[in-house]
């Protein structure tokens, strides 16, 4: 069966690209290569023994969408992850990221109803629930004013998925609210590698620690929580792959029980900035240099998932401690750079 993976080179497309060639799936990878590397194929490759299909274009360009559609009339399903995903460069940058994020994914699902029967799994964030009431989230948190253009691109597409297949029952589509993904394969092969300063923690914090970054700035440490410092639910990226695979076969063994259905994935639990520099610093052995800075714009205090729905409706659950994370962010960090 093939499936379409957007920005299937990027750091979670290209762990779920390897969690779908492991389940026996044909994937096809289309990638601009404006935040990935041509070279995460040969590390795909080492893992699985296999190359996905590549191909290398801008989803912003309508014709070609259309045209790669037509080439490839045997898809199954699009796992949607191609999108601007900083939320610091989001608010600088607003009308770069509604053209990234709202245009492409309209044109991905005129073609897909143009298809009919499609399957679509979409990656959105727990950035849609902005500030949250309480905690932990649950999918049936309201869904508040977006913090961010970043996190608005995400409310705005899944409203976009929901009307979509309101008009259209052929379409069937998860999304998958992610927490905070971090880590690298266990092999080392694969793992984050963001173009240019990164705009996540953990990247910047073991770029840190072997020396590219000079220090790691800690935005504010006058929030209210216990050290002052903000609170996200860390999630292990192999954990996270798999959960896209779940979602996928769920749709294509049409065990759905609507055809939009929203699922939060974390671990339950929340770790703040400096409890993320105590792991690391203890899974490495290293110390980290770094500075508390003013608070940055668009950050909430607080965020991590009820993880009930995905566990029990998604047979899903993330196995991996933040410790286990960390030290795969690390070995990635060390093979890269030797």
């Amino acid at each position: 069966m093939k499936i379409l993976v957007t920005g299937g080179l990027g750091f979670i497309g290209s762990h779920t690209v390897v969690e779908l060639q492991s389940e026996g799936f044909e994937v096809v990878v289309v990638d601009n290569l404006s935040n990935s590397s041509k070279d995460v194929l040969k590390g795909i490759e080492a893992i699985t023994g296999k190359q996905p299909l590549f191909e290398e274009f801008d989803l912003r360009d309508k014709p070609k969408v259309q045209e790669f559609f037509n080439s490839y009339d045997d898809i199954a399903g699009v796992i949607h992850f191609a999108a601007s995903k900083a939320v610091g460069e989001s608010v600088e940058k607003p009308l770069l990221y509604y053209e990234n994020n709202i245009g492409v994914l309209t044109y991905i699902l005129q073609e897909l109803e143009k298809k009919g029967g499609a399957s679509f799994i979409f990656s959105s964030s727990c950035t849609v629930y902005g500030q949250a009431d309480s905690l932990p989230i649950t999918e049936d948190a309201p869904v508040k004013p977006a913090e961010s253009p970043y996190g608005n691109t995400k409310q705005v597409g899944e409203e976009i998925i929901r009307d979509t297949c309101k008009v259209n029952s052929d379409l069937k589509a998860i999304a998958l609210r992610y927490f905070n993904p971090i880590g690298a394969h266990p092999s080392a092969k694969i793992g984050e590698l963001p173009l240019g300063v990164p705009q996540n923690l953990v990247p910047f914090v073991t770029q840190t620690a072997i020396g590219l970054r000079e220090q790691l700035l800690v935005f504010g440490n006058d929030y209210p929580t216990e050290d002052g410092t903000g609170i996200r639910d860390y999630i292990h990226v192999v954990d996270l792959a798999k959960a896209h695979v779940k979602a996928l076969q769920r749709l294509l063994e049409d065990k759905n029980d609507s055809n939009y259905e929203v699922f939060n994935l974390g671990t339950g639990k929340g770790s703040s900035v400096l409890e993320v520099i105590q792991s690391f610093e203890r899974v490495s052995g290293e110390k980290l240099n770094y500075k508390i800075v003013d608070r940055r714009a668009g950050d909430v205090i607080a965020a991590y998932a009820d993880t009930q729905k995905a566990n029990e409706v998604l047979g899903w659950k993330a196995k991996s401690t933040l410790d286990e994370a960390l030290k795969s962010a690390w070995d990635w960090e060390k093979t890269v750079r030797a």
